[in-house]
């Protein structure tokens, strides 16, 4: 175990301190440049086009815009947000809440290119429609090696290491509130994940659309009563956060590289941007236009991050003994929340994790599948990967904490540098959808998408599907 931990650390080291953190910035920034600040010009449309139902055609439906939305922020908006956010602070300080914002804002460009990538190179299927970066990865570069390179990783990180994150958080949220050893709630976490992920995407996609507005909307309401019982605090927290991300102030955990680094790695492990998980959900959507789904996901960074981290982060630095605190993840996150409204916090927010976390665990679940599919579309394979995925959920609810937070870390990045590479290569076509969208805006149109007229090749559905009717 200590050689797999050493081989671990060189791999983040590697690609954590000397490759991913300037390619995620250099991309954000780059996205966000040339596309006019899209997510800030078009932020108001978010709010119009995930309100859409699912257009048929063909035959094909597809899951509706904000079933697509609440299986991103299935995945999402679990353990990143109330465990991750407490081991950015208590590694990094108050700093990395800001950097966690900061690539968070930029992180909402990049949500749009991949996911609008996504939906211009989706496939049908028997569900609807799957896709994502092995999809546009061969489809779009060409390149059959990279796609493959790419399913495989997310097969693994979410399907895998991901799975096996929310178990662990979920495991020492219940020991800590209720002292139920590990060991049961795993075989718990088990016995429901194989009910519903061998339910298919329609299951998973009900399931996501029914817990995660409710768990959501009870954990803002709770966060946002902390804040309002302590809204004389809030500026003072603000100038702490901004101050311990420059410097400006001494330091509470390693110092503005450690602020910067931890608010980076958490906060994109949180929203995901930029790392290939997301478009995945994206392509299961039936829309009229690709780039209504890029709106969509970038929505679901704003929300994951400047709102429900942002939210987890107050809470934390309200509790005067964060800095000094023994325990971290999830149980730091229990302890500062029982100091504000009474011990049933932790009960509360076990309750919650385990909500939050099982619809992330049954989100990363369908990202692995889809890609799956994309390998070799086969009944055994998919059965073999499910039962891999539970064994995961168990080893997760019984392993160490820093084990698990560092697997993710070390396969999210090598997951996210090949899409955001990719991305980087083929970002001129999602600039290209997104003119298309906004000139069809401005004639009064509802915009609707023919990839012939763009000059598309190898997309199979956007009137393609009309093509194959009429012959």
């Amino acid at each position: 175990m200590d050689f797999l931990s050493t081989l671990i650390g060189i791999g983040n080291t590697i690609f954590w301190d000397y490759l991913l953190v300037y390619l995620l910035i250099f991309a954000g920034l780059f996205f966000t440049l040339y596309s006019r600040f899209v997510q800030f010009r078009l932020f108001p449309e978010m709010f119009k086009v995930i309100r859409e139902e699912a257009v048929e055609q063909s035959g094909k439906r597809g899951t509706n815009a904000f079933q697509a939305f609440s299986i991103s922020i299935a995945s999402r908006v679990g353990t990143g947000n109330l465990a991750g956010v407490a081991l950015a602070v208590a590694v990094g300080g108050p700093g990395a809440v800001f950097w966690m914002w900061m690539i968070a804002l930029i992180g909402m460009a990049t949500a749009f290119i991949e996911s609008t990538l996504a939906q211009v190179y989706k496939v049908p299927d028997e569900n609807g429609f799957r896709g994502g970066p092995a999809y546009y990865i061969e489809k779009a570069l060409g390149q059959r090696w990279m796609a493959v390179l790419f399913a495989v990783l997310i097969t693994i990180t979410f399907g895998l290491v991901f799975n096996a994150v929310q178990a662990n958080t979920i495991s020492g949220a219940v020991e800590k509130a209720f002292d139920i050893d590990p060991l049961v709630t795993g075989i718990v976490l088990v016995v429901f994940a194989g009910i519903i992920i061998f339910g298919g995407i329609k299951r998973i996609a009900v399931v996501s659309g029914t817990i995660v507005p409710i768990m959501a909307v009870i954990y803002v309401a709770v966060s946002l009563v902390v804040v309002f019982m302590n809204l004389s605090e809030v500026p003072r927290i603000f100038m702490m956060i901004v101050s311990h991300a420059f410097g400006l102030e001494q330091a509470v955990g390693g110092g503005v590289g450690a602020a910067l680094m931890q608010g980076i790695r958490r906060g994109l492990f949180s929203n995901e941007a930029g790392m290939g998980s997301a478009p995945n959900a994206a392509a299961t959507a039936g829309v009229s236009h690709p780039a209504k789904q890029g709106l969509v996901q970038s929505l679901a960074v704003f929300f994951d991050t400047i709102v429900v981290c942002s939210l987890t982060a107050f809470v934390i630095l309200l509790y005067s003994d964060f800095a000094s605190h023994t325990e971290d993840g999830i149980q730091l996150t229990q302890t500062a929340l029982s100091a504000q409204i009474g011990e049933w916090a932790v009960i509360f927010l076990a309750v919650t994790i385990f909500l939050f976390a099982f619809s992330s665990l049954i989100g990363n679940y369908y990202y692995g599948e889809s890609n799956i599919d994309f390998l070799k579309h086969s009944k055994l394979w998919r059965n073999v990967y499910r039962f891999v995925v539970l064994f995961m959920v168990m080893f997760g609810s019984l392993a160490s904490i820093d084990i698990v937070w560092n697997m993710a870390d070390l396969f999210m990045a090598m997951m996210a540098t090949v899409n955001l590479i990719a991305i980087i290569l083929l970002s001129r076509i999602a600039f290209r959808v997104l003119g298309d969208y906004v000139q069809q805006r401005k004639d009064g149109y509802d915009p609707e998408f023919q990839a012939s007229k763009h000059g598309l090749k190898n997309v199979e559905w956007w009137g393609e599907q009309d093509k194959q009717q009429d012959s």
